[in-house]
């Protein structure tokens, strides 16, 4: 410690201040104390400068998109009010982004307190046992008032009432008190909870930043940009067929307004299932082309084709990479998986399907599922959860192949022997 000089030149005996050495100590002081209650553990290596400002070299995601997220996450971290919010595919950078924010503020002496929305919840959880270090009233105050607020994978969570309750009370306090607040979403932001989405869309007080893939994926596909597929529309869906008896056109024409209806609130599932020719592709293609024409991101795929390409990913000549894709696949916001039962049952083709089900099962994704096969011949763990009421709507299509008698003829295929593995 040393006194500090008067303009004359002279030590001011009255006052004592921390000298230069022991400046240094009580920085890095600061800092170690900064550095652990932000809880960022190994993300502490995650900066601005270690993050390319167009994203990643390699993941197709849309690097305008990215780069604008960029700008003006730095000139939030060098003073962030309000709310930043950023959506994108699994890979995309936003965690990065989040901590870089975070990392920031520590370097700039400003405290930043990060954690995931699932161990949000799994510590308030833990808060409530008699062995827990830090009560859950102490706790839950300490993430509600933080100086900021780094909250990653909202949307990963358990979908639990006690759960929703938590995470509404968390950020009303921060919405209405108006506290920073860095926010990541693992789905889109069209998915969350309504109360959540409202919030996290308030033009007054949040900043929204979507980073979207690139149409590779899509490309690569197929999918809609086929010419047949892209012409099948509810306009020319005919479900007026004078050939067929009275109850099939009833029950085609309930199966037409049950598309029409999904295509124009897309939510949950919808499960179409009938022979081949019956129309179910083409209603699903049509739901596909509504949205599609509304601006809204959908991707429509042959379940045996994507296993094919997802096979191919692994060929060094590959423009898409196996997670690039997979991930796509499981994550995007309006997925049609055309032809469910069609592939091959080999272990890998099993295994890949399962995850992609499951994963959009357990996050509420707006998917739908057109098959030959009914509920009864599927595997238990996904029939289980193409019949769930919570969130699909199977209808069975009892209309025969309206493309003529041809092809009905023909010896129905063994299910489990169309392709090879």
């Amino acid at each position: 410690m040393v006194h500090p000089l008067l303009p004359t030149g002279k030590p001011d005996y009255r006052r004592v201040v921390p000298c230069r050495c022991a400046r240094k100590v009580l920085d890095r002081n600061r800092q170690a104390s900064l550095q652990k209650y932000s809880n960022l553990g190994l993300l502490s290596r995650l900066t601005f400068e270690n993050l390319l400002p167009r994203g990643r070299s390699g993941f197709a995601i849309n690097q305008e998109q990215f780069s604008r997220a960029y700008d003006a996450a730095r000139a939030y971290a060098a003073s962030p009010k309000g709310w930043f919010v950023i959506s994108g595919p699994s890979g995309s950078g936003k965690t990065h982004l989040a901590a870089a924010i975070a990392n920031e503020c520590l370097r700039l002496g400003h405290p930043a307190f990060y954690m995931t929305t699932p161990d949000l919840l799994d510590h308030l959880r833990s808060a409530y046992g008699p062995g827990s270090e830090v009560p859950f009233d102490e706790f839950f105050n300490q993430v509600r008032n933080a100086p900021l607020l780094v909250l990653d994978d909202l949307g990963a969570q358990t979908s639990t009432p006690w759960a929703k309750e938590k995470l509404d009370q968390l950020l009303t306090h921060r919405f209405n008190s108006e506290l920073p607040m860095v926010i990541v979403t693992i789905v889109p932001i069209d998915q969350l909870d309504e109360r959540i989405r409202t919030r996290l869309t308030d033009s007054r007080l949040c900043q929204v930043f979507a980073i979207e893939e690139k149409q590779a994926v899509a490309d690569y596909l197929g999918g809609l940009d086929l010419e047949l597929i892209r012409n099948m529309t509810f306009k020319n869906f005919d479900y007026k067929r004078v050939n067929l008896p009275p109850e099939q056109r009833e029950n085609l024409e309930k199966a037409y307004q049950i598309a029409l209806n999904f295509a124009q609130s897309p939510e949950g599932w919808l499960v179409l299932m009938g022979e081949t020719g019956c129309g179910k592709t083409h209603l699903a293609a049509a739901a596909a082309n509504y949205n599609r024409q509304a601006g809204k991101p959908v991707l429509f795929i042959v379940v045996p084709e994507f296993l094919d390409h997802l096979r191919s990913t692994f060929s060094p000549e590959s423009k898409v990479s196996y997670d690039q894709l997979f991930e796509s696949v499981k994550m995007t916001p309006l997925l049609i998986l055309d032809d469910y039962g069609e592939h091959s049952t080999s272990p890998w083709a099993q295994e890949k399907l399962y995850q992609v089900i499951n994963y959009r099962y357990n996050a509420r994704l707006v998917t739908v599922i057109t098959t030959r096969l009914a509920l009864q011949e599927m595997e238990g763990p996904i029939a289980s959860r193409l019949a769930d009421p919570k969130i699909s709507t199977p209808f069975v299509i009892t209309a025969p192949d309206y493309r003529g008698d041809v092809r009905s003829s023909l010896k129905r295929p063994p299910r489990g022997g169309r392709r090879g593995s």
